[in-house]
């Protein structure tokens, strides 16, 4: 991955999405090959050399309501990644900071996860990911579970983390019409290897793979199945989604 680049990692169930991103997080050791991050050797490779691998990556869970402890505040959820790497700094700084990032006001600080709506619990999660000032992002399934307006305000939060701060992002996804509106490149997995790796345009226009096409024909069939009166059909929808897909 390049520095500031929007990367899908896309597949069904069961295609090594879960199993990548584990090992991608040093949360699993993988049977061989290594990981690199910036000239550096992650896996295998020295405590120290994990530990500051994850001040560089960070993760947004799928579910945030899952990984938010309830019992803590907002500012302490924040606060917590900066503990644990042992970041010394203006944490109170910091912390505003992050969630200024991800439009949320200091009348968050105070709340639990319980008071806050599925987009919020997410952007309390993506504000926890960047307060460490991280280089990429590691997104797994960061839209699910949200209705579409939601959807709207997540996804604007992440490409303003990208344009904004250059902070990449790895959005893994089994739906290819969320990775279309993200992402300048795509990767296509199936049983644990990457089949296509294009620009995003090129392989919505033009999938070399005949599982990337199902997977295409799949995203464009669920939002057109049954389309509501003036919807537009589904050659219409493709290329829209195409247009939208990011240069």
């Amino acid at each position: 991955m390049r520095p500031g680049e929007l990367i899908g990692l896309a597949g069904v169930s069961g295609a090594g999405k879960s199993t990548l991103l584990n090992l991608m997080l040093g949360l699993a050791r993988a049977d061989s090959g290594e990981i690199w991050c910036q000239g550096r050797r992650i896996r295998p490779g020295s405590v120290r050399a994990l530990r500051w691998y994850r001040r560089v990556v960070q993760y947004i869970p799928q579910d945030p309501a899952a990984s938010l402890d309830p019992r803590m505040r907002v500012r302490e959820l924040v606060r917590e990644p900066l503990v644990h790497l042992g970041i010394d700094d203006d944490h109170r700084r910091r912390v505003s900071e992050a969630l200024a990032q991800v439009g949320l006001d200091g009348s968050f600080l105070e709340r639990r996860p319980a008071s806050l709506s599925g987009g919020q619990a997410q952007r309390v999660a993506i504000a926890r990911a960047i307060v460490v000032r991280p280089r990429l992002l590691l997104a797994d399934e960061p839209l699910s579970g949200l209705d579409l307006p939601v959807q709207a305000k997540v996804t604007q939060v992440l490409k303003s983390l990208n344009h904004d701060a250059g902070i990449g992002l790895l959005l893994i996804s089994h739906d290819l019409s969320v990775v279309c509106r993200l992402c300048q490149r795509t990767l296509i997995l199936d049983a644990g290897e990457i089949i296509e790796d294009r620009p995003t345009a090129a392989l919505f226009r033009q999938p070399a793979q005949a599982h990337t096409a199902a997977l295409l024909r799949a995203a464009t069939t669920f939002s057109t199945a049954f389309p509501a009166p003036g919807a537009p059909s589904k050659a219409a929808a493709c290329r829209t989604m195409i247009q939208e897909i990011p240069s």
